[in-house]
């Protein structure tokens, strides 16, 4: 025990690493499909390892690993934040914000009745809210309230006690909620609902998979004899969906094929679309022909794409198309990916800033089509570490701002500093792609590492007095979480249902979405036996991500006594 006590002041760090090891492991594991969650698991495992001993961090990592996390989630949400403030999306939005208001309301009751530290009122609102980036910016919220060092610690215990309680309840209700109980609320069967807007998105017509899935896609040669005396754009059309002229030789030479290029006799031409359309061209064109040469000069491609044009926010796949212009000539939309789901697709599909469009066609084309898109994501792509830690440093020095309501100096705190800066910085990156580059990956590890990191160290400098707050307070905490997780997502469902006629599918998505968990989204697709839920998440993630962060501050000037 004494070498354990030893490692304890030589290197917490050690430790530190081992609780964010062994609680991911945790967090991972699956019974009957459900898992805990990674940060659930890494602050028990730090508050249990937390009894070992004293832990001991600066300040100065706990800043630094809460700024990596918060700053990438709103690198993450900033583009579809920014979208997200328009009239198409506007019932969305008001949905997340009645959500996310309702929880508040219920803390503050709670914390008034009860006289709830704000530690106490904090961990609980991070727990019942499923979003665990709270605890940080509460804490940084009462580290500026000049607060004795025994009374700060003192609320960073209760903060994970009030965490530790009540996130895995407020986790598991969410599960539960969305896919069963939202629909009896709205007193729906989510399995025909959801085939109903199927049949909407297919334009009326019995979903089929073959129209909801990709058809491959190929280029093929073609020497011209029928086709003789037409323009490429009579040829294409004639052909129909969408099949593109890419190329055309003459006599040996290239032609620019343009929509109004006459085809010759005797031309060879490769022409691009779905095999089941292009294999039938003969008749308008002429004879197939085996010209290697030329084909392998249109080398077929298929390129992940990041919508960030905010003008096509909200609009169809058909809008996006027709918007597109010629620009969308010979490139086929292959999936359409949505906070790490592939979203149902149709003419009538919306699409979202921060969507990832896998387009399919050559490489000439995809890149002149994603122009007018986003921009394509490149796996080689390094992190711009400049533009990073820049954005960081401007979100802590816009947390150190703060204003009086009262006798309380309200701020943003670090935390809520950087979150903002994370969600300019992703909005600038939106709009001047050749700036700010942090691929999905990096975005990924900064999360994981930062959060995991912030939370372990919190486990384990507080675990003894947060042992001692869970055993004193556990069942009031349960309680408390239990009324803070189910009213807002009933009064959220509610709203969404009768006062903004939202469709219950797209409701159920959002109710995920602005609670921020993935895995409610899933349900939710299971008991539909569809992925259109998913197509309510994206807008309330966003907003959801945002709000329920900020709450921190808020909650702590609200019931800070002095």
């Amino acid at each position: 025990m004494d070498t354990v006590k030893w490692v304890i002041s030589a290197a917490p760090e050690i430790f530190l690493l081992l609780a964010v090891a062994i609680g991911t492991i945790l967090g991972r594991i699956k019974i009957r499909g459900f898992a805990v969650g990674t940060t659930a698991c890494i602050l028990i495992v730090a508050v249990l390892i937390g009894q070992l001993g004293t832990f001991t961090f600066p300040s100065l990592l706990r800043v630094i690993l809460f700024s990596l996390f918060v700053f990438t989630i709103g690198y993450r949400s900033g583009p579809e934040f920014f979208a997200s403030l328009s009239v198409r999306t506007l019932a969305q939005v008001a949905m997340a914000l009645v959500l996310g208001g309702t929880g508040l309301t219920l803390v503050l009751l709670f914390a008034y009745a009860f006289r709830l530290d704000p530690g106490t009122a904090s961990g609980i609102a991070a727990g019942a809210l499923t979003q665990s980036s709270v605890i940080g910016t509460a804490s940084g919220a009462l580290a500026q309230l000049g607060l004795a060092k025994s009374v700060l610690e003192q609320q960073e215990a209760n903060i994970a006690a009030g965490y530790a309680v009540t996130y895995v309840l407020g986790y598991i209700l969410t599960l539960i909620f969305v896919p069963f109980v939202a629909p009896k609320l709205m007193r729906i069967d989510l399995k025909l609902e959801a085939k109903k807007l199927e049949a909407e998105l297919a334009g009326g017509d019995p979903p089929k998979t073959e129209n909801l899935s990709y058809r491959k896609f190929q280029a093929r040669a073609y020497r011209v004899s029928v086709g003789a005396g037409r323009t490429i754009q009579a040829i294409e059309e004639q052909i129909g969906s969408r099949t593109v002229v890419s190329r055309v030789v003459r006599q040996g030479l290239d032609v620019e094929p343009h929509l109004d290029t006459v085809l010759e006799a005797g031309d060879d031409i490769v022409i691009e679309g779905r095999t089941a359309v292009i294999v039938g061209a003969k008749p308008i064109i002429g004879t197939e022909i085996d010209a290697d040469e030329i084909l392998k000069s249109i080398p077929g491609n298929v390129v992940d794409v990041l919508v960030d044009n905010r003008k096509l926010h909200g609009r169809s796949v058909k809008d996006v198309a027709e918007r597109v212009g010629v620009s969308a000539r010979g490139v086929f939309l292959r999936a359409l990916t949505r906070i790490g789901r592939e979203v149902p697709l149709s003419p009538d599909t919306r699409v979202y800033v921060g969507d990832v469009m896998t387009l399919v066609g050559s490489t000439r084309n995809i890149e002149r089509a994603s122009a007018s898109v986003g921009q394509i994501l490149r796996s080689g792509d390094r992190a711009d570490i400049a533009f990073l830690a820049a954005g960081i440093a401007a979100g802590l020095l816009a947390g150190l701002v703060s204003f009086r309501v009262g006798s309380v100096a309200l701020t943003l705190g670090g935390g809520g500093g950087a979150l903002i800066a994370g969600l300019v910085c992703g909005w600038l990156r939106s709009r001047r792609p050749t700036i700010g580059a942090l691929p999905p990956a990096a975005q990924q590890t900064l999360s994981d590492l930062g959060l995991g990191g912030f939370i372990a160290a919190i486990g384990l400098g507080n675990g003894a007095a947060a042992w001692a707050a869970i055993q004193a307070h556990g069942l009031l905490l349960v309680g408390m979480g239990l009324v803070i997780t189910l009213v807002p997502l009933t009064v959220a469902t509610l709203f969404a249902h009768y006062v903004l006629r939202m469709n219950p599918v797209i409701t159920c998505g959002a109710l995920a979405g602005a609670m921020t968990v993935d895995a409610a989204v899933t349900g939710a697709c299971d008991v539909a036996e569809s992925q259109t839920p998913v197509l309510g998440v994206a807008v309330p993630y966003a907003i959801g991500n945002v709000v329920l962060t900020v709450l921190g501050p808020i909650i702590v000037a609200a019931t800070f006594t002095g």
